[in-house]
């Protein structure tokens, strides 16, 4: 009898299974529990969505939001006289500091006259479609944990980040694409958590793409046919479907066959949407990009255009270098490089949805952890120390007014007075705009009902348009 009768069905998964992909792969031989016969197919949220796919972009490190959305004048003036700090390090207290005026100026920009400080003059031409959040907080400011709650909506311990939550609940659009995608070169703080499913099914989880020659090494068609590796495929499911009607408790199979069907997909799609030789020149130059580019955050933000148009549901762009972020503690200067890496590329995604007519449908956020603080301990510091209880983030699109300022913070940025928003506030309305209410999109585990915004979050119904 020939031996390959009596391959068992886990090696033949491994052998099936060798050239599908090990990226759209990671995590499928987990248990997943509460999965459905297809849990990645296109589902309608709780009612009609102003949005249907989102781009979250995340600048990692604590971007100082009174050198770049909040201008507070008051604070020019003041600079170099003392007040009492709430925390500091961590800690929190009382401490004697000195105000720190901005270092870059601010100008009006657009038709609402929006401020923006001259470390972003591109996204100042497109200021009319952001909606800047200049009240923002969290608990946290410790990068970690700040970081873990801007993503997952908890800072003390693992849970399912935003975009497996929208993937949870809503599905992919394209059936050969992942629902969600990550595109960074390293992850942030709080590590690949910031993209992972925790408890929901791993199929929800972000696949994780790093720029470069080979942004998917993984994927590369097998030697044989896709004829042969479909008759692979059937049969893996046609075993997969035996074992599951032995085991008739095990809801996980479903859940693991769609997964295989995706990277089975991918294999035929993903490399064409990552390439960019498809586009004109004025398209890369509008995102600051050279032809035959590989890498950079204009690389990212073009690929997530080309994703967001083939289905992709939720796309992450994490704005992080292998030795450097925002975390300008010693020297301020940073964040004009940092600045410059990433303004042209984002106001050229703006513009380049807008004219494809897809900005009305896709909700483009961007954040970071928290702020910094406007003050030191002597007014001439060349830096500045985490600041969680006020700070920045904006949205456009997606049915979000634009050219708008939501939410004031007191004279020197230091704490919000009105219109404060939590991340909470924040993750609710990302998920009231695709038609999904946060309260009710939930999944038991451990004998509760977990959902992103925990047990808290109020929709901030002003921005929507």
């Amino acid at each position: 009898m020939n031996s390959t009768s009596f391959l068992s069905r886990r090696e033949f998964l491994q052998r099936a299974s060798g050239g599908f992909g090990a990226l759209a792969l990671a995590g499928i031989c987990s248990e997943l529990g509460g999965a459905t016969p297809d849990p990645l197919a296109a589902r309608a949220g709780h009612f009609p969505a102003k949005a249907d796919r989102v781009i979250f972009l995340f600048s990692t490190g604590g971007v100082s939001h009174v050198d770049t959305f909040n201008y507070r004048p008051q604070l020019i003036v003041d600079h170099g006289k003392q007040v009492t700090a709430q925390r500091w390090l961590n800690k929190p207290g009382k401490f004697e500091r000195y105000l720190k005026k901005p270092q870059w100026a601010f100008k009006q920009y657009g038709e609402s006259g929006t401020w923006v400080s001259d470390l972003f003059p591109h996204l100042g031409g497109v200021i009319d479609e952001v909606c800047i959040l200049n009240a923002m907080h969290c608990e946290s400011d410790g990068h970690d944990k700040a970081t873990l709650a801007a993503h997952t909506g908890s800072a003390q311990f693992a849970r399912p980040s935003a975009g497996a939550w929208v993937s949870y609940g809503l599905g992919t659009e394209n059936q050969n694409l992942p629902s969600f995608m990550v595109l960074a070169p390293h992850a942030p703080y709080a590590g690949s958590q910031t993209w992972g499913s925790d408890f929901l099914p791993a199929c929800h989880q972000g696949t994780h793409v790093v720029p470069g020659s080979e942004p998917l090494p993984n994927l590369q068609p097998r030697v044989a046919s896709a004829e042969l590796q479909r008759m692979e495929l059937d049969l893996l499911s046609k075993l997969n479907r035996s074992h599951l009607e032995s085991r008739a408790a095990d809801q996980a199979l479903d859940a693991r066959i769609r997964s295989f069907e995706t990277a089975f997909g991918m294999q035929r799609e993903a490399p064409e949407a990552f390439d960019l030789s498809q586009e004109s020149e004025a398209t890369l130059k509008l995102y600051g990009l050279q032809p035959g580019a590989n890498s950079g955050f204009g690389w990212q933000c073009l690929v997530a255009r080309r994703l967001a148009e083939r289905g992709v549901r939720f796309l992450e762009l994490i704005d992080v270098g292998s030795s450097n972020n925002w975390d300008s503690h010693g020297n301020m200067k940073d964040h004009e490089r940092l600045a410059q890496a990433i303004d042209q590329p984002i106001a050229g995604l703006l513009t380049d949805l807008k004219q494809r007519g897809m900005l009305e449908r896709t909700l483009v956020v961007w954040t970071t952890e928290f702020g910094r603080t406007p003050f030191n301990t002597v007014a001439d510091h060349a830096g500045r120390e985490h600041h969680n209880l006020c700070f920045s983030s904006w949205m456009a699109g997606g049915g979000v007014k634009g050219g708008m300022v939501h939410g004031t913070s007191d004279e020197h940025g230091i704490l919000p007075v009105d219109g404060a928003v939590h991340t909470h506030d924040f993750n609710a309305t990302l998920l009231h705009l695709l038609g999904i209410d946060h309260e009710r999109l939930t999944y038991r585990h451990a004998g509760r009902d977990f959902r992103l915004t925990d047990v808290h979050g109020k929709v901030v119904q002003p921005i929507i348009a």
